[in-house]
């Protein structure tokens, strides 16, 4: 069975259902559909569960079979098809019935998915490399789990004695920061799974390389050779003193053709492209790990771990400058890359494209926590300082003057919780933690960095006005955040100056809508001159936009 979601309009993970049955396409009928349905559809379309279903064909009515009807599952079935139902193609139902699923927007570890790379069940398949003398003698180990395939990427290799160049940088390309690693080989028993490794060194992933299994006796294999080692280093984004280089290589290359807009976390968002002095986004027809991992790589990132389609990185704005980009792997930059250029009919901002990409751990997590919330997504920011050379790390506080949005945005980053939904100076209600002690002060950051150390900050002279706990900066933090945007050529087309008669604007006076000089008009008499224009708000982001007063406190006004 296949299935896939449909309909319009709709986000990547809810839709109308549809299954490929008997050769044809079909729709599921809502009549008896419940949650239970939902979760093991969902879970067939690769999502984790379901967090709800629609009635009444929501996302618009389908066409061909009805192939379900009275489907009534338990929710633990691995397969629609074990559940209850009325048999397939047995259905009283009209396409109004058609029903749709709402998935949770967390993929199932491992599903297949032509455009993502699941590299945990690898590891386990691949253990340890080799390959024969004939290719420069040597094998590959693991060291202490650093430098397995499918950890994450954005570094550069160097070859070790017993590799090819292009095998290297295929490991390294994928991979992360690999700490040294001395072999012992007299004090081991090597078991060695692989051999002839050979990488073209364009492949997104080391899985894609041809190679040989042993078979029998693995400790016996590789006689005529020894572990082959990779060292990597960290790219130019990743080394010391990154910020510093990263300004004077812009300064040197000129402004930058290729972004990334919409993600949380380093190294993942919608591909903005630059194209006539205007930043526009990529159709995401044909879109695939080979054109993913050249972005990466051209951004400075490792190879691309997913490609990722229909804006699940929310949709951009502006012109769609390309589609159909089809890479080979082998290119230094996307615009090396065939393509077609796209006329407005072609795509819609539904279908921008992402990328997530491998980039090398770095442990920021490890220097921040959270303290004091009611979930791990929101609390008083704890950092550690003094934690190099081996020294245990001493924990403190954040002050919280002059602490805001771009600096809990870089502190959520760093935690891997996603966006900042609020930046927070007083946490006096979050103080269920005996950390007490101002560590950080005057943190002033731009927004995109990886860690709060580099923030701009006062370093170890500690500089806060309010230095109890109850000052302390906090965050709270979100997986998704809506993304808002004001129709602006709307309101340059829509404004115009109207002079309006006082007495038609006592109820905008008592809202405060006029300006203070209304005070002293001579009321009822004479008019205000008003600049008046319609506005249009969107929003772009991948969560619902939701304000702070509940429903319950909204104020409603007839004049308005």
């Amino acid at each position: 069975l296949k299935f896939r979601l449909a309909g319009y309009p709709r986000k990547h993970n809810e839709g109308r259902v549809e299954v490929f049955y008997n050769d044809e396409w079909g729709t599921i009928c809502d009549d008896d559909f419940t949650l239970a349905n939902a979760q093991v559809l969902c879970r067939h379309l690769g999502f984790v569960t379901a967090t709800g279903w629609a009635h009444s064909a929501k996302y618009g009515k389908g066409v061909g079979r009805i192939w379900l009807d009275n489907v009534n599952c338990a929710g633990g079935e691995k397969s629609i098809g074990d559940c209850k139902h009325r048999g397939w193609g047995n259905s009283d139902c009209s396409h109004e019935e058609d029903a749709g699923v709402i998935c949770k927007d967390e993929r199932i570890p491992g599903f297949k998915d032509s455009n993502v790379i699941e590299v945990r069940k690898l590891l386990a398949r691949v253990g340890r490399w080799c390959h024969s003398r004939s290719r420069r003698a040597g094998c590959w180990q693991p060291c202490r789990g650093t430098a397995q395939p499918g950890l994450t990427g954005g570094a550069t290799a160097k070859a070790a004695a017993g590799r090819t160049d292009d095998d290297t940088a295929a490991a390294g390309r994928t991979s992360g920061l690999l700490s040294p690693c001395r072999l012992f080989t007299e004090r081991q028993q090597l078991n060695y799974r692989l051999h002839s490794v050979s990488c073209t060194g364009t492949e997104v992933h080391l899985s894609m390389c041809a190679f040989e299994f042993y078979h029998g006796n693995a400790s016996a294999a590789c006689s005529a050779g020894m572990p082959a080692v990779v060292s990597c280093m960290p790219g130019p984004l990743f080394s010391t003193g990154s910020a510093h280089k990263k300004k004077q290589r812009q300064q040197q290359q000129g402004q930058p053709r290729l972004r990334l807009k919409g993600g949380a976390k380093v190294g993942e968002g919608r591909v903005e492209v630059l194209k006539s002095s205007e930043w526009g986004t990529i159709c995401d027809d044909r879109w695939n790990l080979l054109s993913a991992s050249v972005v990466c790589r051209e951004l400075g990132f490792g190879s691309a771990k997913e490609a990722l389609t229909g804006a699940r990185m929310g949709q951009g704005t502006g012109p769609i400058h390309l589609n159909e980009v089809q890479c080979l792997g082998t290119e230094k930059s996307l615009w090396s890359c065939p393509f077609k250029n796209i006329t407005q009919e072609d795509c819609k901002h539904t279908e921008d494209a992402a990328v997530r990409c491998n980039i090398p751990y770095m442990g920021y997590e490890t220097l921040i926590r959270l303290s004091g919330g009611r979930s791990r997504f929101e609390g008083r920011v704890e950092v550690a300082v003094g934690a190099g050379d081996g020294d245990q790390p001493r924990w403190g506080l954040v002050c919280g003057e002059g602490w805001g949005t771009l600096e809990a945005m870089v502190a959520c980053r760093q935690l891997g919780l996603g966006f900042a939904n609020h930046g927070l100076q007083e946490t006096w209600y979050w103080d269920a933690s005996n950390v007490t002690e101002m560590v950080l002060s005057g943190v002033k950051c731009a927004g995109h960095e990886m860690s709060l150390t580099h923030c701009q900050h006062h370093g170890t002279s500690l500089s806060c006005r309010n230095t109890g706990t109850r000052f302390a900066a906090g965050v709270i933090c979100s997986e998704t955040a809506s993304d808002l945007l004001l129709h602006a050529p709307l309101v340059q087309e829509t404004a115009y100056i109207e002079d309006r008669p006082l007495h038609m604007l006592y109820c905008a006076a008592e809202e405060n809508c006029l300006s203070s000089s209304a005070r002293l008009a001579n009321w009822p008499y004479g008019h205000r001159r008003l600049l008046r224009f319609s506005s249009q708000i969107h929003n772009n982001g991948r969560a619902d936009f939701r304000p702070k007063a509940g429903r319950h406190s909204w104020v409603w006004h007839e004049c308005h």
